[in-house]
């Protein structure tokens, strides 16, 4: 039994983990960490920042390539890919001890091993004692008054196509790559899918988007992800929907690998991505010594302060199977904390929180689109700007297909309930929608709030005038 006796022991160490750690040593709360790989998690590690470092690299190799049309001839030039995974490691260090120093700064304790949830005993008349388990096969256990579970998630497996780490690979494998590969069939058409199926068309990979929905991205608008599956067509990606896959249809052959995706179509490739989303890590934690209840697909029921059924645990993140993405997770975090420790916060409300694709068009959006709204029977009408009308949007680019973005109105109340947005550096401009929806804004509000000229976010301000019938330039 440790000697300290914790206010908060935190099960991962990922970005939820360590945000909520440093938020309750704000508070001037006693908290440990237990992870048993590296702080930052799968965001730090094996999501958000390696790969946008990748896709920067990417856009600036497609910003060379087509730089003879903003007026600049280059020369032959070639793709540098192990110093594009230099620069993405290097990127990840610097952040990793990043996160390291803030730690010590804020008095956190880091326990490097396997934590396990423990049930009531002599120790203990609840159950939540951590126990530690470190490779060399001691152990520890750290008693205290919370728990915060965020053990994350993993890739998802298909049992007909098997992870090899050769030529059938997770989303975890394809950013350890030594070369790239000739041609790669990405199963899934989500997020994780499409970002690297962008990424990896601008590095001269032929790929092949394999999706067994009837639309990619079936969470986004279907006017948004039409636009993004021509923009990607556009740039070589073969799209494949309404194509349920099993073994019969994967044939192992030499060095290459055949998909029958159709009747009528097979494809070669080199490698095949697997990308069908994320299980939550909720096995081998200790749940079965706790009141916590589990749904169907394994994740952890949660209350809107993120408590369990058991008052004293809480989770975050992935291993609720709420948004899966970094920025919810912080706020997960935070609000999981501050309810313990009775500092009254607001529930997480995932209408509000922004969701992005990186992909070449960006890809962002918060709320209700048009199909979420006829779902919950919402009498709603949007309204449309192109970036066309924009300025800046034009400078960015040559050709003249450059996305939109769309605001959906309650048609009782005249409120915001969702923005879709199309186009270039939306990933940024939804923040200010964020900011927008978070203060309750109005469209006036919105049109009337001077913005900067040129600006890719006077699209905003056009939009809130349009849906004011007050617009100027569209």
């Amino acid at each position: 039994m440790s000697e300290k006796q914790y206010d908060l022991v935190v099960l991962g160490g990922g970005t939820a983990g360590y945000v909520a750690a440093i938020r309750a040593s704000q508070l001037g709360k006693k908290v440990a960490i237990v992870e048993k790989s590296l702080l930052g998690g799968t965001c730090l590690h094996k999501g958000c920042i390696p790969t946008k470092a990748l896709l920067k690299s990417a856009e600036v190799t497609r910003t060379v390539r087509q730089s003879s049309e903003f007026g600049i001839d280059t020369n032959d030039f070639h793709i540098n890919f192990k110093k594009m995974m230099s620069r993405k490691t290097d990127i990840v260090n610097q952040m990793h001890n990043g996160v390291q120093s803030l730690m010590q700064k804020n008095h956190i304790d880091i326990y490097n091993g396997t934590g396990r949830i423990m049930g009531t005993s002599i120790f203990s008349p609840q159950s939540g004692t951590i126990s530690v388990e470190y490779e060399d096969g001691s152990s520890e256990l750290l008693p205290n008054q919370f728990v915060l579970i965020a053990t994350g998630s993993r890739p998802q497996t298909l049992s007909f196509l098997e992870i090899n780490h050769q030529n059938i690979l997770s989303s975890d494998d394809i950013l350890q790559l030594d070369t790239l590969p000739d041609s790669i069939a990405i199963v899934g058409g989500g997020v994780i899918g499409l970002e690297f199926a962008s990424l990896l068309v601008d590095l001269n990979v032929n790929v092949k988007v394999i999706e067994a929905g009837q639309r990619i991205l079936p969470s986004e608008s279907k006017s948004v992800t039409a636009f993004l599956k021509d923009s990607l067509i556009e740039q070589g990606v073969k799209f494949f929907e309404n194509c349920q896959l099993s073994e019969e249809n994967i044939i192992h052959k030499n060095d290459v690998i055949q998909v029958k995706v159709n009747e009528d179509t097979t494809i070669e490739v080199d490698k095949i991505l697997v990308a069908i989303g994320r299980v939550p890590n909720t096995n081998d934690i200790g749940i079965q010594n706790t009141k916590i209840q589990l749904d169907s697909h394994g994740y952890i029921e949660v209350n809107e302060f993120q408590q369990t059924s058991d008052k004293h645990l809480y989770a975050a993140v992935d291993c609720i199977g709420k948004l899966q993405l970094a920025h919810v997770a912080s706020k997960e975090g935070i609000t999981a904390v501050e309810h313990m420790f009775n500092n009254q916060p607001l529930p997480v409300n995932y209408h509000l929180m922004p969701k992005c694709v990186y992909t070449y068009p960006e890809v962002a959006s918060i709320g209700l689109n048009m199909e979420t709204a006829k779902t919950q029977k919402i009498k709603a009408t949007s309204y449309r700007v192109p970036f066309n009308a924009i300025g800046k949007a034009v400078i960015e680019e040559t050709k003249n297909k450059h996305g939109f973005c769309e605001i959906i109105l309650n048609k009782d109340n005249k409120d915001i309930i969702g923005i879709s947005m199309v186009g270039p550096h939306v990933t940024e401009l939804i923040n200010e929608v964020s900011l927008l929806q978070f203060m309750n804004g109005s469209t006036l509000e919105l049109g009337l709030t001077t913005h900067a000229h040129p600006s890719l976010s006077e699209v905003l301000m056009e939009l809130g005038l349009k849906a004011e019938n007050r617009a100027i330039h569209v």
